[in-house]
């Protein structure tokens, strides 16, 4: 995969990540110890730099994959992706993984499926960058029946509060199951789509990301990504 092009300008932790020096904490240490500059000036921690700009680094290691973790894991239904509320519990509290590892991008409370954990803060604008066109795949139950023509709709793209929302793929199982592929990561995006069709989500389950699946995993269950699995995953967001 080409390397993701650099949005310019941009902070200068998040250019080094996106260049695969380091993931974003850890540019942030570099720069807090005085190992990157920008045109020959020490960087700060609130630079921008520009395409015209020189970064140079002393004295750092570019981060290997070899150090890092990476997991498929199926977040249950009513678990809270981040940041829970009152009463409620986010993937870090229930999950089995080690300390540092974090969940790339998120599934709402009501949905349920595969997200993938790591501790690789370069894996986050690699995997949901819309741009890159990365697929995720769902298998929804719809409460109504579905009737003919609405997975053409939805493959040409459904208006809700003056946004475009469009699925690149849509495939019905039968009267309530139909299978949706997004490569844009838009907030209830299915949940959206699907009420514009004036159906109801029953259920929504992720059941891929790129080319890794859920497979036989049960609610709370993780599995590392090892052996081809791992270089597969790695290779497809170029790292």
């Amino acid at each position: 995969m080409e390397q993701e092009p650099i949005p310019f300008p941009v902070r200068i932790n998040r250019y080094l990540a996106l260049r695969g020096y380091a993931t974003r904490r850890g540019a942030e240490e570099l720069i807090l110890r005085g190992a990157v500059t920008i045109n020959g000036r020490k960087a700060e921690l609130a630079d921008r730099v520009g395409a015209e700009d020189r970064v140079e680094i002393t004295g750092a290691a570019m981060p290997s994959s070899d150090d890092f973790f990476y997991f498929a894991y199926y977040k249950p239904r009513g678990i809270i992706t981040h940041s829970p509320q009152a009463r409620e519990k986010s993937i870090g509290d229930v999950a089995c993984v080690p300390d540092g590892v974090f969940p790339v991008g998120r599934l709402d409370k009501e949905s349920e499926g595969l997200i993938i954990l790591t501790d690789d803060g370069r894996v986050t604008d690699r995997l949901l960058n819309p741009r890159l066109g990365h697929e995720k795949e769902y298998e929804v139950t719809i409460q109504e029946r579905i009737v003919p023509g609405v997975a053409a709709r939805m493959r040409e793209g459904i208006t809700d509060r003056g946004e475009l929302l469009r699925a690149k793929d849509v495939k019905v199982h039968g009267p309530h199951v139909m299978n949706i592929i997004l490569t844009e990561g838009k907030k209830h995006q299915i949940r959206r789509m699907l009420g514009g069709a004036r159906l109801t989500v029953q259920a929504l389950k992720r059941v891929r990301i790129m080319d890794v699946h859920l497979g036989n995993l049960k609610p709370g269950q993780t599995r590392a990504l090892r052996g081809a699995a791992r270089e597969n995953f790695l290779r497809d967001i170029g790292l």
